[in-house]
């Protein structure tokens, strides 16, 4: 956890859980693995920690319109995300983009960035 953020057993079973997956969960979904573990564990209480953390940088949100995804890899990395089934995944190939250099030869200061590349994931391909 980042210095200054106060540690709690749920909120470490949440990290916990959220990098013991390949797949990028909702918070809904979170939650569902969670209780497993912490059967009095509250739907809000999932969704305040997974705010908390990434505002922190500890994990990444990745906002996709409707439900919010997470990752529990808070490096920044590009993903693929399916405009059909909303599901997400990791890029995990070489993707060629201009250095922090480049972009701030332009005049930009640069405070982040997302790679995400969208359209229909293979099940959502097939039952087209």
């Amino acid at each position: 956890m980042k210095i200054g953020q106060r540690r709690s057993k749920q909120r470490e079973l949440i990290l916990e859980e959220l990098k013991s997956v390949t797949c990028h969960p909702t918070a809904d979904e979170l939650y569902e693995l969670v209780r497993k573990r912490i059967s009095n564990i509250s739907l809000g209480t999932v969704y305040r920690n997974l705010e908390l953390m990434a505002s922190n940088g500890v994990i990444l949100k990745i906002e996709s319109g409707g439900k919010n995804r997470f990752d529990g890899n808070a490096m920044p990395h590009p993903h693929m995300r399916c405009t059909e089934c909303g599901k997400v995944e990791d890029i995990t190939f070489a993707v060629e983009v201009p250095t922090l250099s480049q972009l701030e030869a332009k005049g930009f200061k640069i405070t982040g960035c997302t790679i995400e590349y969208y359209g229909l994931c293979p099940d959502c391909k097939h039952s087209c």
